[in-house]
């Protein structure tokens, strides 16, 4: 695909761990990369539920066979509070360790990488919230991906919950990203469908969201349209079939790609609209996501109606012979189709939003004003409540 004017115009930036490893057992090589580090003590952050799954026992006995001593951090919590980092930076500060692991969901990930950067800059977490803001860099990380959604193995962005305002709070910093990114399949098997589903879907929005970003690289495009693809075709498999080790590894794969795409070229308005749906109706980031992507394709789409158009024609989508005008009209049909088949219902309503509620839905959407820049068309406050008001 050739770049766009508007790339070949701009300085196009790739930003990744330094060391990306995939494959059915690669987090039994953790331990072989502590070593390389010269670490000698490290901390493995999880959440209780990774640790129940017996998912961390892979990475214990890998630490234990190069002789690291380690301890467990396991109060992560989903939709991480900012103090739960800084909780976790004053344990390694405290006990002197100089490795962190994380290994879990996007919730684990992130506690690591911004535990890592406080226990080196001091101070709390949401002190340097925003862009750029990190004055130096961190612990060494290493972070494994248990879930095929987030990325967050793969980016710079660490995203957590201010518990002063209940809103969520981004950190952009290059010491944020891995040194050492994991990517186990084996680790995917144990997901149940929903979570599968859920998952699954995030990183479909991350690599369309990437793919017609304002913002997109030709890094971004080429990774993102692969992620799409291999979603599309690996997605209902892995939900209809837990042990189809084939569609575990594609989607593992393309989590990561749709990271690496979306850390390169953004994001965009479905996660604006999203945030408020998780924090007033816990929702789960990847659920809250999927449910608003039909909706904000649909009002999208004339920014970047060829874009959306290929993402339909790489998703199987009947468009032959059709316009670009009606083969987004089929993408849209098409994402609601995908979320009826893996049991998400696909309005809001279903999960307890009324039309009462869109107005206070907006105006949290509308305070998520870093992702309006990304997105292929500017949105109004009546454009996000006709949004809200679709998906209802």
């Amino acid at each position: 695909m050739k770049p766009s004017i508007a790339m070949m115009t701009k300085l196009n930036t790739f930003l990744s761990p330094s060391k990306i490893i995939l494959g059915n057992g690669a987090a039994g090589q953790a331990g072989e990369e502590v070593k390389k580090f010269g670490a000698s003590q490290a901390l493995v952050v999880t959440d209780k539920g990774v640790l129940k799954a017996g998912l961390v026992e892979i990475v214990e006995a890998s630490l234990k066979s190069q002789k690291i001593e380690f301890g467990i951090f396991d109060k992560v919590a989903a939709e991480p509070p900012a103090g739960n980092v800084d909780e976790c930076a004053r344990v390694i500060r405290e006990k002197g360790y100089d490795i962190v692991i994380g290994i879990g969901g996007g919730s684990s990930m992130d506690v690591a990488k911004g535990a890592a950067i406080v226990a080196t800059n001091g101070g709390k977490i949401l002190d340097y919230a925003g862009i750029d803001m990190v004055p130096a860099k961190s612990l060494p990380k290493i972070l494994i991906s248990t879930t095929a959604g987030t990325g967050s193995e793969v980016t710079r962005t660490i995203v957590l919950t201010d518990e002063a305002s209940n809103l969520k709070q981004a950190i952009h910093s290059d010491f944020a990203l891995a040194d050492i990114a994991i990517v186990d399949p084996l680790l995917t098997k144990s997901m149940p469908p929903a979570v599968t589903a859920d998952t699954g879907l995030d990183a479909l929005v991350h690599a369309i969201e990437a793919y017609v970003s304002f913002k997109a690289t030709p890094f971004s495009d080429v990774l993102a349209i692969e992620a799409v693809r291999l979603i599309a075709e690996n997605l209902p498999v892995a939900y209809a079939k837990a042990e189809h080790m084939e569609a575990r590894f594609n989607m593992a794969l393309a989590a990561t790609l749709a990271g690496l795409a979306f850390g390169s070229g953004g994001l965009g308005m479905v996660h604006a609209v999203s945030n408020p749906l998780g924090i007033e109706y816990h929702l789960s980031h990847g659920r809250s996501n999927a449910v608003m992507l039909p909706y904000v394709v649909d009002c999208n789409q004339i920014g970047s109606l060829n874009k959306y158009a290929h993402i339909a024609r790489v998703m199987d989508e009947s468009i032959a012979g059709l316009s670009v005008y009606q083969a987004v009209e089929e993408l849209v049909a098409g994402l609601i189709r995908l979320l009826e088949v893996l049991g998400i219902p696909p309005k809001i309503s279903a999960y307890g939003v009324t039309k009462a509620d869109i107005p206070g839905l907006v105006t949290g959407a509308m305070k998520i004003s870093r992702l309006i820049p990304p997105n292929p068309r500017n949105l109004t406050e009546e454009d996000v409540k006709n949004i809200y008001t679709r998906a209802l």
